[in-house]
């Protein structure tokens, strides 16, 4: 276990293979502790559990023995808040989400993202906060998402690359952490490897019209919409992952309420 304390929450449920490998990557430079969602909390925004009890139980069975972990009935900002208040013993030094199963990019996919809400949270206490997501090909979305995570060898190396550059980002912003009420929202292509490069970025912004189908009458079901671009700036997180290169927008919701954009742009 390493010198700094890192709470770790996701949106894909804690049985995501996806998180266990970023916890793993960590441990050497980190003393992680987990706490994420019983069941998958996708879409979920920034969602609180106003008018349920949430139940936490501990859930130690898929981690090393040194990580303490907690699954819970709620939301990852209900997960990190309770855990941030109730759980952990000591404040962790960052507050990390992900990674996520999919990319989180365009300011629409942020907003709605229970991924990007995790990290939010953390920066609402003061703490360092990154959210995680990992871009998957059309083709093996539905079997990575199907399986908790587990995918083939190919991609395994992809996320295992991705975890390794996750953690190396996380020791990075603890070193030098961003000015407080600013998270990184940090997005690894599908093609992701040890050298791959970073590009600084902002999210794209995109109309996703009905995001719904009727399957009978009165009757509607979530259908995702790739959506139209409506922006072409050639710094967009989708752009960069376009070109396989990973994407690191920093959210500003500091600015929130003064009349300026929430993302830090250097243009």
């Amino acid at each position: 276990m390493g010198p700094y304390r890192a709470l770790v929450t996701n949106d894909d449920g804690i049985h995501s293979l996806f998180l266990h490998r970023l916890v793993e990557a960590l441990l050497p430079n980190f003393t992680v502790s987990v706490a994420a969602p019983k069941k998958e909390q996708s879409w979920i925004g920034r969602a609180i559990s106003r008018h349920s009890e949430i139940r936490v139980e501990k859930n130690n069975d898929f981690f090393p023995k040194e990580v303490e972990a907690w699954s819970l009935t709620g939301t990852p900002t209900d997960c990190v808040n309770i855990a941030l208040g109730h759980l952990v013993s000591n404040p962790p030094d960052i507050v990390l989400s992900g990674i996520n199963l999919g990319y989180n990019t365009t300011e629409i996919l942020i907003l709605s993202s229970g991924t990007i809400a995790g990290a939010i949270e953390g920066s609402l206490w003061d703490i360092p906060s990154i959210a995680f997501s990992q871009s998957i090909s059309h083709e093996l979305f539905p079997e990575i998402s199907a399986n908790n995570g587990q995918t083939d060898e190919r991609f395994s190396a992809v996320v295992h690359a991705s975890a390794d550059k996750a953690a190396q980002l996380a020791l990075e912003t603890v070193q030098n952490p961003p000015k407080k009420g600013t998270i990184l929202n940090v997005n690894f292509p599908d093609t992701m490897h040890a050298k791959t490069e970073i590009e600084m970025t902002q999210p794209a912004k995109i109309h996703l019209g009905s995001l719904y189908e009727e399957t009978e009458k009165d009757c509607y079901r979530f259908q995702y919409s790739e959506g139209k671009r409506l922006c072409n700036h050639t710094k967009s997180d989708r752009d960069a992952l376009e070109r396989g290169k990973i994407s690191i927008s920093e959210l500003d919701f500091s600015k929130i309420g003064r009349s300026q954009t929430f993302v830090k742009s250097d243009t």
